[in-house]
């Protein structure tokens, strides 16, 4: 299968899925080998509509479903005196190389090359599987099919995603090469992405107390756990940039461990060296694990059994391993760029098939800006790797799309199929 570090999660919970689902065939097929794309019910609504979708307008559309925007920057939190007086200081950095200014033009930016819309994913999970009948009418939102508690959980979720890119736009002073000139305006944007990033992780878990549900604080705070072990992962540069590690032979790799659970911490046995997995355990922690367990967290509040909430958290990971492999290909489909992700899976696939090639990635220790970026990326053009990430997408979306199928069809989850293809390059 494509996902085999999570299938023992699947496991876990396929006895509960045979008594409490018709979807056990499709959760058997989890415990089998991965196949290409075939075709569906979800695929066939797709086909009716002649075009393959566009990511802004299969985005666009999706909203219109569930009334929610692609950012949890909503009026009440433009307006609020806290983000404006993040704005005013943001102002001051214009003309700096603080690396936060990027950050926020990524945030704002909305286009196809950033995945801003994890709360939107969220709550047309969240609409697309429904609800408990004994839920309260006080507590749902019958216009746009969810609850109001989910659609806190939307923005928690966009919240701490925010909160963690915003940190990590800090800057090392000790071990980068700062101008003297740019000295205050470095630790002047240090002072603001920490603080920013502080306010928007408090304000969440407020939100996520005012749930009153302790599993659900649980669940989350695990995926912050998540976020956090991600920047420890595998070797760094000095500014903290993620470095691959070095291929190891197959006989002196370390023997796999299942992940076989949700909440306890990604065992990391069998992780080092080995390029594929090394790959998708640095995104599972740094992605998959946030959007999965808000995706469980949402089907968990509209009381659903929990063979459906570990199938929201796998839709989640494969969704976000998909989008991340599409965007490690973005820099070897266009012309060469100036640099691209070290850890990216074109340049893991390609390291696993030439390890001399490490000796680049060695000279990059104290910065990445010494490593040889044209070397690896004519190695990366010329052997398989894109292929293999290609291959890589297309598991995944494979596998996001087979979860979409035990839900029942609506204009959700279309729509979440919509998204999913429209990241198909």
């Amino acid at each position: 299968m494509s996902f085999s570090c999570l299938r023992c999660v699947v496991r876990y919970d396929l006895v509960k899925v045979s008594r409490v689902s018709p979807s056990s065939a499709l959760v058997a097929k989890y415990l089998g080998s991965s196949r290409e794309l075939n075709t569906s019910a979800n695929l066939r609504a797709v086909a009716q509509q002649n075009t393959k979708p566009d990511w802004n307008r299969a985005v666009s559309e999706a909203e219109k479903i569930v009334g929610y925007p692609t950012s949890f920057l909503s009026l009440r939190w433009v307006l609020s005196d806290e983000i404006a007086n993040v704005a005013l200081h943001l102002r001051k950095l214009v003309g700096s190389n603080h690396p936060l200014l990027k950050t926020a033009k990524n945030l704002i930016y909305n286009g196809k090359n950033n995945m801003q819309a994890w709360g939107l994913i969220v709550l047309l999970v969240s609409k697309a599987a429904g609800h408990s009948p004994e839920i309260p009418d006080m507590e749902q939102d019958k216009a746009a099919g969810v609850l109001h508690s989910q659609r806190a959980l939307a923005e928690v979720t966009e919240m701490i995603r925010t909160s963690h890119l915003v940190h990590k736009g800090l800057v090392n002073m000790n071990a980068r090469q700062v101008v003297p000139s740019e000295s205050d305006d470095m630790l002047f944007g240090n002072k603001i992405a920490l603080l920013s990033g502080d306010y928007l992780l408090a304000n969440s878990c407020t939100e996520l107390a005012n749930l009153r549900n302790q599993e659900l604080v649980e669940l989350m705070s695990s995926a912050v756990r998540d976020l956090a072990e991600a920047e420890f992962l595998g070797d760094r540069d000095e500014q903290n940039n993620p470095l691959p590690s070095r291929p190891l032979p197959h006989d002196q790799r370390e023997p796999a461990t299942e992940w076989d659970c949700i909440l306890s911490p990604l065992p990391m046995a069998g992780v080092a060296g080995c390029g594929r997995r090394e790959w998708v355990a640095r995104h599972v922690l740094a992605a998959g694990a946030l959007l999965g367990k808000s995706c469980s967290a949402a089907l968990k509040l509209a009381g659903h059994k929990p063979a459906l909430q570990t199938q929201g958290y796998l839709f989640g990971c494969h969704l976000a391993l998909a989008w991340q492999a599409f965007l490690d290909l973005e820099a070897f489909t266009g012309p060469e760029p100036d640099s691209f992700s070290l850890v990216g899976a074109p340049l893991a696939f390609t390291l696993e098939a030439r390890p001399a090639l490490y000796s680049y990635i060695e000279a990059g220790k104290r910065s990445v800006r010494d490593v040889d970026y044209h070397a690896l990326y004519k190695a990366v053009v010329e052997g398989n790797g894109i292929e293999q990430t290609k291959q890589l997408q297309r598991e995944h979306i494979h596998s996001a799309r087979e979860v979409l199928d035990s839900f029942p069809y609506c204009d959700a989850r279309t729509a979440l199929t919509n998204i999913i293809v429209a990241m198909i390059p």
